[in-house]
């Protein structure tokens, strides 16, 4: 470095680069720290300027033109410099000063365009950054140096540099301009502070955050979008913590807008109808299917687009027909993908150029020649190939994500429009889990295909020349590595095809058990109350077990593919090289390290090509799956409901002879899953309908439970198959009003939810919440009708959502209402009300259809419909229909009259029952996730601590966890001296043979064979030779072992992992509190179990494993390359500080848009579920459209963060890059320098290039991965604070109760107070009551009054504040909880049933007979019912998706009469029971539990008219305790004013 120096500045090498010289600063010390430092970092800073995006000001103060002019001219002068240098090179210093210039010219280029791009954008009415003006004004001091230099030393009238006077123009002109630079920036900054107070003002109203409105890319040059300069300030928003919103980032290029890809999308698949349409058109003997190319609609492109599905797509001749999405896809975005091809064989061969240039220039160095020319221009072209490889590389993975991005929003727009036109029994041929796997996994898995397909054919062009090149390198000595790398393939395949039928098997098995850990947690106190607790854990634990046997398997083979592909470099290295030696040959720097970079290659190709093959293929799946969905008939209301007019003008629905179906009409034999067929084939039909409803009349619908009600309402709708018959509704355009007998309430506040996208009018919105009964309900929320209601309204009760709903309908003024019993899930007095004022008030001149259950309200119907087993039994007036309904009222006077609600107490204030936050769809609860969820989740990424990663430690295990580290470090460290001996290897042979390089064109190659043949016995080697390879082999062998050992040891650590956490997590949720359960989304306890365990079950070791093999690799790399040529430290470190920054910087910003990305996206999912729970209601309002545009925004919202995360990796893949391409052409710029003085060694020269050819994978692995690890240790955290945070019930007793405890069923109540967590009112305060033995005591009162809190407290659900409860004389609260609540029994208010068959769900534990089943079945009514479906072994489906309301309700109490248990608890779950079946099961139940002691909280009082005692509760207070006849007497008890509150 000293004699470089000193030739470089024409110094003494004793002192090449003094300090001071001759009385002033030394000249080379002038040029190159004050003049080409300032100059580099004017340069460096003003490129990171170049992208910034214009501004919609076009106006900029004067300034800027100024120091535009002034860069310019100063670019001007040093290029006369640099001109005059070239054409009169008498200097002595003539490099130097060619370096200098060269930098100059360059900083004030860039630095001129910067001036231009920030003046346009929005620092045009300001100085623009402080940096740039610094970094502009530093090379002044240099330039002021060396004039007082040239003038102290009389230089001035020297003609060496041309002439004194161009010299000292052309330094005194530089120096000029720069003050001139400073002046215009003084003037301007003061002109700026006398206008500023005018400005300011003006200004005020403008957005100063340009970046929210601009678009990606928008305006910027090549250079920016070569290195994403145009990034740079969304890059730094995020290091500083700046990018809170979706709306921080930029817009989406206009080409990746979602609406102009659904516009090209619509566009294809027009074409490509046309053309199917045509083709089937040609082939004879087929029908013509005019609709198989138009829609039946035509309101939007989506009803155009795939109109008429195929009614006959199980037939093959009409498959060939079907518009297929692949061909969409490849008329909408193929040119533009397949033209990336050109990219990818571009960079793949740029590739090839730093191996080749490895070997010519070691191969230089070999030749012992001085003549530098050849080693610069190697070095030349080293660094050419690999930066314009680098660029071309990153530009092409930039390109093949937006396509990819332009697929998705293509796929998900359309699935999501497609669910919103195929009615109901179409669609029940796939489960709501399955269409959003659709909208998920599926559209991921096709976006993930675009890399893979470039991929085929690249992968065997680069093979193909890297044996090539590798034959030339060493003959057919590579064919023995190459045999071992070929065999492996198939091995690999076969490896990769069982991975791949496990891991299918794994998932099942998983979505089995998330999904019966979904139903747990929705019947978790059903499970608590029964105590179920160790049978529902040992079924989860079946299917854990069943899960890993797989993940085992999976692990395992991992684990062996992980020890081939990392042993294959050294194995084939060592074939290779011991075969070459035993040839005869002699081995060479160039030749090894060639051919070690060209193993490198030849690797990734044999491990990646059947891993791309497994994910052509899964997309290929994928993409057949959504295409059998989106090939599904719309829904086609023109053709479904008679087009002409009816004969009387004022009919609004006319049913004539029509059958309906709810079997889908497309069901083929193989394509419907097994629940749904077994839903449909049990489902009845609605036969031979005959209705003629007239405008304006108030038609009631009546009938047993399961008789056809809601079907007949969905048969008006046009939800099921019409099979015969004709249809006519009035209202086909404007639809209908809706209220579903489940409520479906969106997440959103009440007044959304009410509006329903219609606008606000103040007055009508006021009477519609005052005919719903709302008024009362909004004043006690806290932020009235502006109050969110969570998932599908989570925190609303069951009654004030079906109000909610109903209000919705109402406030939308439709001519027709379809109200499906919006009356069960409200108390009586409140059903009065909606009947009065909004039923015959505000819905008295439209046409309504009300089924329900309480006949009593229906005697101002205009006509009432008798159903039975699908069929019209009865029309007429009520008197006439209701006749025999009436006389049974009699008999009960006036009680008999009252249908009490369905109360669901406690409501929000109280939130004892929280069955009702459990209502969402368990399919779907991955991905429905609170916002207020999404951002504590959120905020501990990226800030993982310590003990988060010493948690994943011990659960692996202490000693294993060593052990793999240990095994890794040894297994990184003879890889790295296995590369180090062969270099060592060649440097010996150098100096004791010198070099003579074999040429293979000329070989005898039988006379090689022959040789080789012969040495094949070791003793006919050199000692020298045998010594070397038998310690080459030795070391290999060691790296070889070292890595099965860490391979396997990783797989074992995984496992065991797994293991453990599920199991604490399984334990600890179990037995948690029902107020942890009561408080936490189940959404977010289910994500526990399923994404964030599989990715401590795969993703997590996955990653972990890669980072840390890329960790030990790039520091064996650097500590590889130091060795080598100790002078690159002084490159290295300055660069290892970049990187570290670099990391740094990108981190930050990407952990905010990966977190942007993953908020914005729950909610696309959330409203998907969202409106496939509510799709007749959606369409019955006619809300597609809205709907639509809806998920095209939220769309657009996550496109825009995912496009920006995405490029944030392509802009720090570039820079690391950049990196790489620094070092590789250091290393060669430092190997010439040591070269030129008789220093350098080719083998550590080979060494160290042949390691740094593979630095760019090595640095961006080393972030990528450590990033996902960060990332996906997060879950590690969220499952280590469920497994040791959250509160769990006593599990200790300190008393043992005999076997027949309780044997009399006395409970007593003393001092009771209870209060469900602190801060929440008390709801039992002060409650004192006996209850003697065998007892009957009904419970009343209002809502909120505390009736199901007496439940909770008695089985210990919520622990007592104060007071006690005993139970035949025994405290409950030393009793353990498993032995009290095994002693008594409860029959809850909510219907809940879990999948599997009626025996499952009657009797868990199996401890009753089948007999005593079908006699509990009988006493409930469910014997036909259970027939039907197919006996005890029929499955019930998801949450008994097979079963009506009403027949849950059945079921549970079947559940209930089959136990013994001396005290029974009943909190009445009859309301959607019609009449008549209530007053059977009423008997029943009194019948059965005669001997026990029986509470019944009652939601109609009738039911507790004839029980002993009554007990009023009120406020959490005890009112009122005595015989039901001696209060109902007392008209000033509290139980009187009930019961009269009850009538009608």
């Amino acid at each position: 470095m000293a004699d470089f120096l000193a030739a470089l500045c024409d110094s003494d090498p004793s002192n090449p680069f003094p300090l001071w010289q001759n009385g002033s600063v030394g000249y080379c010390f002038t040029q190159l720290v004050l003049n080409v430092v300032p100059h580099a970092a004017l340069a460096f800073a003003s490129a990171c300027y170049l992208n910034t995006p214009r501004s919609r000001w076009q106006n900029f103060a004067w300034s800027w033109e100024c120091r535009i002019i002034i860069s310019f001219v100063m670019l001007a002068l040093f290029l006369i410099d640099v001109v005059a240098i070239i054409f009169f090179p008498n200097l002595n210093t003539l490099w130097l000063e060619v370096l200098v210039d060269s930098v100059a010219v360059v900083a004030w280029l860039v630095h001129g365009l910067a001036m231009i791009a920030l003046s346009r954008s929005q620092y045009g009415r300001s100085l623009g950054p402080t940096v740039l003006m610094i970094f502009a004004i530093l090379p002044a001091p240099a330039l002021i140096i060396i004039l007082v230099a040239d003038c102290q030393n009389g230089q001035v009238t020297c003609s060496e540099y041309l002439s004194s006077w161009l010299r000292f123009i052309l330094i005194s002109a530089e120096l000029s301009l720069l003050l001139a630079y400073i002046v215009v920036l003084v003037a301007s900054h003061s002109r700026r502070d006398e206008q500023g107070s005018e400005r300011e003002p003006l200004l005020q109203g403008v957005s100063t955050g340009p970046e929210e409105q601009i678009a990606a890319e928008e305006g910027t040059s090549w250079v920016s979008r070569l290195f994403y300069f145009w990034m740079n300030p969304l890059m730094k928003q995020g290091y500083n913590r700046q990018i809170a919103q979706p709306n921080n980032v930029y817009q989406l290029p206009p080409k990746l807008r979602t609406e102009t890809i659904e516009e090209l999308y619509r566009k294809c698949w027009q074409r490509c109808a046309l053309i199917a349409s045509k083709k089937e058109t040609k082939q004879p003997g087929q029908k013509p299917q005019p609709d198989r190319s138009r829609s039946p609609h035509g309101n939007s492109w989506s009803d155009r687009r795939w109109s008429g599905a195929s009614q006959e797509e199980s037939t093959p001749a009409n498959k060939d027909t079907e518009v297929r999405l692949l061909s969409v896809l490849h008329k909408a975005f193929g040119f533009r993908y397949y033209s990336l091809g050109i990219l990818k064989f571009m960079g793949n061969m740029l590739g090839f150029a730093g191996p080749l240039l490895l070997n010519l220039l070691v191969s230089f160095m070999e030749s012992g020649t001085k003549q530098m020319t050849k080693g610069i221009w190697y070095t030349l072209g080293l660094f050419l190939s690999t930066f314009a490889g680098a660029a071309i590389l990153n530009q092409f993975n930039y390109q093949v994500m937006m396509v990819g991005m332009s697929v998705r929003a293509a796929l998900i727009s359309a699935i999501y429009r497609k669910a919103l036109r195929v009615n109901a029994t179409t669609l029940s041929r796939f489960s709501v889990g399955e269409i959003v796997n659709f909208m998920s996994t599926d559209t991921d898995r096709i976006v993930n295909f675009f890399p893979s397909f470039h991929e085929v054919w690249s992968l065997p062009f680069q093979f193909s020349i890297t044996l090539y090149l590798l034959y030339q390198q060493v003959g057919v000595a590579f064919l023995g590595g190459l045999i071992l790398g070929l065999l492996l393939v198939p091995i690999n395949k076969i490896i990769a095809n069982i991975i791949m039928e496990n891991n299918k098997k794994m998932l099942g098995h998983k979505d089995s058990r998330v999904m019966l850990m979904t139903e747990v947690l929705f019947g978790m106190r059903i499970i608590k109350f029964y105590t179920w607790e160790d049978h529902f854990i040992e079924k989860v634990d079946n299917y854990r077990k069943k899960e890993l046997h797989h993940l085992r398997i999976i692990k395992y083979l991992d684990a062996v593919c992980v020890y081939m592909w990392a042993a294959l470099p050294v194995v084939i290295s060592i074939v290779t090289f011991v075969t070459y030696t035993l040839m005869g040959h002699q081995l060479t720097a160039a030749k090894v390290f060639t051919a070690l970079a060209l193993v490198g290659m030849l690797i990734m190709p044999l491990n990646n090509f059947p891993w791309v093959l497994n994910g052509i293929l899964q997309a290929k799946v994928s993409l057949d799956r959504i295409q059998r969905f989106l090939l599904l008939s719309d829904q086609d209301l023109r053709t479904y409901y008679r087009a002409g007019r009816p004969d009387d003008p004022n009919s609004a629905i006319e049913l004539h002879n029509a059958t309906f179906s709810w079997k889908p009409s497309e069901t083929s034999d193989d394509q419907s899953n097994g629940n749904g067929e077994t839903e449909q084939d049990s489902s009845l039909m609605l036969l031979n309908l005959n209705l003629m409803l007239t405008k304006g009349q108030l038609i009631g619908i009546v009938g047993k439970v399961g008789c056809g009600k809601s079907s007949l309402l969905a048969a008006i709708m046009g939800e099921l198959n019409r099979l015969e018959g004709e249809v006519y509704i009035s209202t086909q355009v404007e639809g209908f009003g809706l209220a579903a007998q489940e409520s479906w309430i969106q997440f959103a506040t009440i007044r959304e939810n009410i509006l329903f996208g219609n606008q606000f009018d103040a007055k009508r919105y006021r009477e519609v919440i005052e005919a719903c009964a709302l008024l009362e309900d909004l004043e006690v929320l806290p932020n009235g009708d502006q109050t969110s209601v969570g998932e599908s309204g989570v925190t609303l009760s069951g009654g004030q959502k079906a109000r909610i709903a109903l209000a919705r309908a109402v406030y939308m003024d439709k001519d027709v209402y379809l109200l499906d019993d919006p009356l069960a899930a409200v108390d009586a007095d409140v059903a009065n009300r909606l009947m009065k004022n909004c039923i015959l008030g505000s819905l008295k001149n439209k046409t309504v259809i009300l089924c329900t259950h309480r006949t009593e309200f229906l005697e101002e119907a205009d006509m009432v419909v008798m159903m039975e087993n699908g069929r019209i039994v009865k029309t007429g007036t009520p008197e006439e229909v209701l006749k025999t309904e009436e006389e049974n009222a009699k008999t009960k006077k006036k009680s008999k009259k009252k249908a009490a609600a369905k109360e669901k107490g406690p409501e929000v204030d109280e939130k004892e029952m929280e069955e009702e936050q459990k209502e969402p769809a368990e399919e779907t609860m991955e991905v429905q996730l609170e916002a207020r969820e999404d951002e504590d989740e959120e905020k501990k990424v990226g800030t993982v601590a310590l003990n988060v990663y010493r948690s994943y430690w011990l659960s692996i295990g202490r000693w294993l966890a060593f052990l793999i580290l240990f095994s890794m470090f040894l297994m990184q460290a003879t890889r790295n001296l296995s590369d180090w001996w062969l270099s060592h290897w060649i440097s010996h042979l150098q100096n004791k043979n010198g070099s003579i390089p074999s040429n293979h064109s000329t070989w005898d190659y039988s006379r090689q064979k022959m040789r080789f043949i012969r040495s094949l016995s070791i003793q006919e080697l050199s000692p020298d030779v045998k010594l070397f390879l038998i310690i080459f082999g030795g070391i290999a062998a060691a790296n070889t072992a070292f890595t099965a050992v860490r391979a396997f040891l990783f797989a074992c650590g995984a496992i065991h992992a797994a293991v453990v956490i599920h199991n604490k997590l399984l334990l600890r949720v179990m037995k948690a509190t029902t107020s942890f359960l009561d408080t936490t989304p189940i959404g977010r306890i289910v994500n526990r179990f399923s994404t964030d365990l599989y990715s401590v079950d795969d993703t997590l070791p996955f990653i972990l494993n890669i980072f840390l093999a890329t960790l030990y690799g790039l520091l064996g790399m650097v500590l590889m390359i130091s060795y080598s040529l100790p002078w690159i430290m002084l490159i290295l470190v300055p660069l290892g500080i970049i990187y570290f920054y670099l990391q740094r910087y990108y981190r930050f910003t990407s952990r905010e848009l990966k977190r942007l990305t993953a908020i914005t996206l729950s909610p696309i999912y959330t409203q998907f579920s969202e409106t496939l729970k509510g799709l007749t209601t959606v369409r019955a309002s006619r809300a597609i459209v809205r709907f639509e545009k809806e998920n095209s925004r939220r769309l657009e919202l996550n496109q825009r963060c995912l496009y920006a995360a995405n490029t944030a990796m392509q802009w720090l893949d570039i820079r690391l890059q950049m990196i790489a391409v620094t070092v590789v052409t250091s290393i060669a710029v430092i190997a010439v320098i040591e070269h030129s003085l008789s220093r350098g060694s080719p083998g550590l020269v080979g060494l160290a290039l042949s390691y740094a050819l593979s630095i760019t994978n090595l640095l961006s692995g080393a972030i990528s991965s450590f990033t996902q690890t960060e990332t996906q240790m997060v879950s590690v955290e969220r499952l280590d604070e469920y497994t040791t945070e959250i509160p769990s019930e006593p599990q200790d007793d300190s008393v043992e109760v005999s076997s027949t405890w309780p044997q009399r069923g006395l409970i007593l109540f003393q001092d009771v107070v209870l209060v469900y967590r602190p801060g929440l009112p008390t709801v039992l305060n002060g409650i004192n009551v006996k209850i003697n033995p065998g007892e009957k005591v009904g419970i009343v009162g209002r809502t909120g009054s505390g009736k199901s809190s007496l439940f909770l407290a008695l089985f210990r659900m919520v622990e007592l504040t104060e007071g006690q409860i005993f139970i035949d004389s025994v405290d409950t609260r030393t009793v353990s909880l498993l032995e009290l609540r095994s002693r008594m029994a409860i029959i809850p208010q909510d219907p809940f049933l879990f999948s599997g068959t009626v025996r499952e769900n009657l009797d868990p534990l199996t401890h009753h007979t089948d007999q005593e089943l079908w006699d509990v079945l009988h006493q409930c009514h469910l014997l036909e019912v259970t027939h039907r479906m197919g006996g005890l072994n029929a499955e019930l489906g998801e949450r008994g998706k097979n079963l009506s309301i009403g027949q849950k309700q059945l079921m549970c109490l079947a559940r209930a009469l089959l136990t013994k248990s001396k005290i029974l608890c009943i909190d009445e779950a009859t309301a959607s029971v019609d009449q008549k079946t209530d007053q059977l099961l009423q008997e029943t139940i009194r019948r059965q539990f005669a001997e026990k002691t029986v509470l019944t909280i009652a939601h109609r009082i009738n039911t507790i008219m004839d029980s002993d005692r009554v007990l009023v509760m009120d406020a959490g207070t005890l009112k009122e305790f005595d015989s039901p006849d001696v209060l109902s007497e007392d008209r000033d008890s509290y139980f009187y004013h009930l019961i009269h509150s009850d009538e009608l």
